[in-house]
């Protein structure tokens, strides 16, 4: 069993991708079956804070591949946030 707090710890990895999409800031649950439906990544503050949040990004619970001890892996067609993504060189 896996607590919100435990689930907040884990970077979250894009596996089309190889993007780090950030850390699980909130869950989405169903009303009506109190069903966990996403996992919510707030946008990272402008400015301070003072120019808002960029758009936060909602991962349906269907595209999450595994959760491990320090990762959630996601296969999902989500857009790369800027400065969140690393380039690996392969030679």
């Amino acid at each position: 069993m896996t607590t919100l707090s435990e689930l907040c710890e884990r970077e979250v990895i894009n596996m089309k991708t190889g993007a780090n999409l950030g850390r699980v800031d909130d869950l989405q649950i169903g009303e009506t079956d109190a069903r966990v439906q996403a996992l919510i990544i707030y946008g990272r503050l402008r400015w301070f804070g003072l120019l808002g949040r960029e758009e936060s990004l909602i991962i349906p619970w269907q595209d999450i591949v595994t959760i491990g001890d320090d990762v959630i892996l996601v296969q999902s067609d989500l857009p790369p946030r800027e400065g969140k993504t690393k380039k690996l060189l392969i030679f």
